[in-house]
């Protein structure tokens, strides 16, 4: 192998790696089998919320990783492996990734990294389920109105109490 090659390889790792350690998540994704249509639709939507989304060679990865400080990820990257990272959204990867699983049979998660500690499938499935910042956001702007909105019920109803026992 040539110099210019293995120095062009050192480098893509060091960039990799330093996406993981910038990430605020990052899933990892069997992607053997998914047709153009499905890879494209799946890029757009994680374009979209501000995901990359590359095809990685396994010996990278595995590099980046332990530059990284990632322990235990060896395992994942074995057959075709896809990456997603996410600077600013924790959920958005996951739950992206995890919507077109369940319509696109060839994709599987397989892993990944939540602020830097790696996660398991299970734990990646579940941060999908959760609801994403605006969702969040909204359910805490609800919770916060809920007491303003109970008290003005309150002072109208005492208010109207007061108007019929008046009539």
């Amino acid at each position: 192998m040539s110099e210019a090659i293995i120095a062009k390889k050192a480098q893509l790792v060091t960039e990799v790696s330093e996406q993981f350690k910038n990430a605020a998540s990052v899933v990892v994704v069997d992607y053997l089998g998914m047709t153009v249509e499905e890879a494209t639709k799946l890029r757009s939507d994680l374009r979209e919320a501000g995901v990359d989304f590359a095809v990685v060679k396994n010996n990278i990865l595995r590099r980046a990783a332990q530059e990284a400080g990632l322990e235990g990820m060896e395992d994942v990257f074995k057959g075709p492996s896809a990456i997603a990272f996410s600077n600013d959204d924790v959920i958005a990867p996951a739950k992206i990734l995890a919507e077109h699983a369940k319509t696109v049979e060839a994709l599987e998660i397989k892993s990944g990294v939540i602020e830097g500690n790696v996660s398991s499938k299970e734990e990646i499935e579940a941060l999908a389920k959760l609801p994403n910042r605006e969702g969040m956001l909204s359910m805490l702007l609800s919770v916060l109105q809920a007491p303003i909105r109970n008290t003005a019920l309150a002072i109208k109803a005492v208010s109207e109490q007061k108007e019929e026992t008046a009539a």
